[in-house]
């Protein structure tokens, strides 16, 4: 059992009082981590309980770009992580980002290469290409269209294609056939 504040301090920057069951445990981890993250003794800051907390923030960045449609709702086109540069890319449809319009007409290729093209625009806007990108989502209302997509979208990731999963959905934002969101990671 932990008997001062400077075992528990000590025990709690080991993890050792995390992996024990029981109240104190849960006292501890709830004191040392209620404002962040646990860092490391060199970020430790006085909390009022004169008990070091740890603080580690994440700042984010929100890209928004005329390059591709806005967003029709509540996200945006995609969201710069400072402390990792990473960029998680909001799913984009078919939209002209000129006129707001569904482009395509029912034809999924073309539809897939609009998405292409508005993917690249926000990330063009967030500082990297589609080079970047490390994960991808596809979704379609139809997967009998999945090879048709595929040819389309392999296209735009000749060498070194990202991880992807593909999924059928219901229906998609304005009667879009196929919708694609992005995880980049820059270099």
């Amino acid at each position: 059992m932990l008997a001062t504040t400077a075992d528990i301090r000590d025990a709690a920057v080991s993890g050792s009082a995390f992996r024990r069951r029981g109240r104190l445990a849960d006292l501890t981890f709830k004191r040392y981590c209620r404002q962040g993250w646990l860092g490391n003794m060199a970020s430790a800051k006085m909390c009022p309980g004169r008990v070091p907390c740890y603080h580690r923030t994440m700042t984010r960045e929100i890209v928004s770009t005329s390059s591709a449609p806005r967003a029709i709702g509540p996200y945006s086109q995609a969201v710069i992580v400072q402390g990792a540069r990473s960029i998680y890319c909001s799913g984009q449809i078919p939209l002209d980002p000129e006129t707001g319009e569904l482009v395509g007409n029912g034809d999924v290729e073309k539809e897939t290469h609009r998405v292409m093209q508005n993917l690249a625009g926000v990330l063009k806007a967030a500082g990297v290409s589609l080079d970047a990108v490390v994960k991808t989502t596809i979704y379609l209302t139809d997967l009998a269209s999945f090879a048709a997509v595929n040819a389309v979208y392999a296209t735009y990731f000749a060498s070194t294609p990202p991880a992807r999963a593909t999924v059928q959905v219901a229906a998609l934002p304005r009667g879009a056939q196929v919708e694609i969101d992005a995880v980049a990671v820059a270099a």
